[in-house]
């Protein structure tokens, strides 16, 4: 039985590590639990900015545990895609009996320029075989990353096939047209990645947003899913979020939430990432958090 369908504000958290490039567990959960207890109906856990795709299956699946082991995990959504299906398959299950609400999957983005009839085997690949761990799957359409794109029609033909499994979709696009095509299929959750869509969310159907940003700017985000309406909210929430995303993001959601707490050891990114600058240190450093 699968839990409640998420909503609201969510953040991509970010994933500390240690010097050997393991999570770092106590650091990871420290900020995830200030996160839930500051504004967040929920939180992603090992997307692209807990730097998924850069751990192993083991280093996933340990912080997994870790995560499911010590917070609500009706308010915990995981990154299980990777390109390979088998991989994909056993984190997807393993989120399912770890109690996690929901699994977030990526496309198989290694190659390029497959067809929708491809991507349609893929899922169902996936769906099959994880039909007794059913838990709830999101759609992850990050074509910045991945190369790919689910079109609208694509979505709408995987939830008419698995209604009761595919659940929506986090749009990390930009495109905030294609969002609201995307919001438009019945039963379907959709989750731009800017919490400045929330003042649009009624308007356009959203469930929330999921936000890189929002780990660290919970409060000014929660305050505009609370109050839609609210011009002073969305101008925060907007200027906070243009501020971090000038710099390099992965690096300075991390810097900030080792400021939040007053810690260096959450700054560290793992490779091709690099540290920030003293320069972009400063600049976020001026940001009214």
């Amino acid at each position: 039985m699968t839990s409640k369908r998420l909503s609201g504000v969510i953040a991509a958290v970010p994933t500390p590590v240690t010097e050997a490039g393991d999570p770092d567990i106590k650091r990871f959960l420290r900020h995830a639990e200030w996160a839930l207890d500051n504004g967040c109906d929920a939180l992603n856990v090992l997307g692209t900015t807990g730097e998924a795709n850069s751990f192993s299956q083991d280093q996933r699946i340990a912080l997994m545990e870790a995560a499911a082991g010590s917070l609500d995990k009706a308010r915990l959504m995981v990154g299980t895609g990777t390109p390979d299906l088998k991989t994909t398959i056993a984190l997807t299950r393993r989120a399912h009996a770890l109690g996690f609400a929901a699994a977030l999957v990526l496309p198989p983005y290694y190659y390029k320029g497959v067809s929708d009839d491809g991507l349609f085997a893929w899922f169902e690949r996936l769906v099959t075989a994880t039909a007794d761990a059913p838990i709830d799957i999101y759609l992850y359409n990050f074509p910045q990353m991945t190369g790919l794109t689910f079109s609208p029609e694509f979505a709408a033909r995987l939830k008419a096939a698995f209604p009761q499994r595919i659940i929506g979709a986090k749009d990390s696009s930009g495109d905030l047209d294609y969002a609201s095509k995307l919001a438009k299929i019945e039963g379907f959750d959709v989750f731009p990645s800017n919490e400045a869509a929330l003042s649009k969310a009624e308007a356009e159907g959203y469930a929330g947003c999921i936000s890189a940003t929002a780990s660290v700017t919970a409060p000014l985000v929660a305050k505009l899913w609370s109050e839609p309406t609210n011009d002073d909210a969305l101008e925060a929430a907007s200027a906070a979020r243009t501020a971090i995303s000038a710099q390099p993001l992965i690096p300075a959601v991390k810097y900030l939430t080792g400021k939040l707490h007053g810690d260096s050891g959450f700054e560290a990114p793992l490779p091709p990432h690099m540290p920030l600058t003293s320069a972009q240190k400063a600049a976020l450093d001026e940001i009214p958090l």
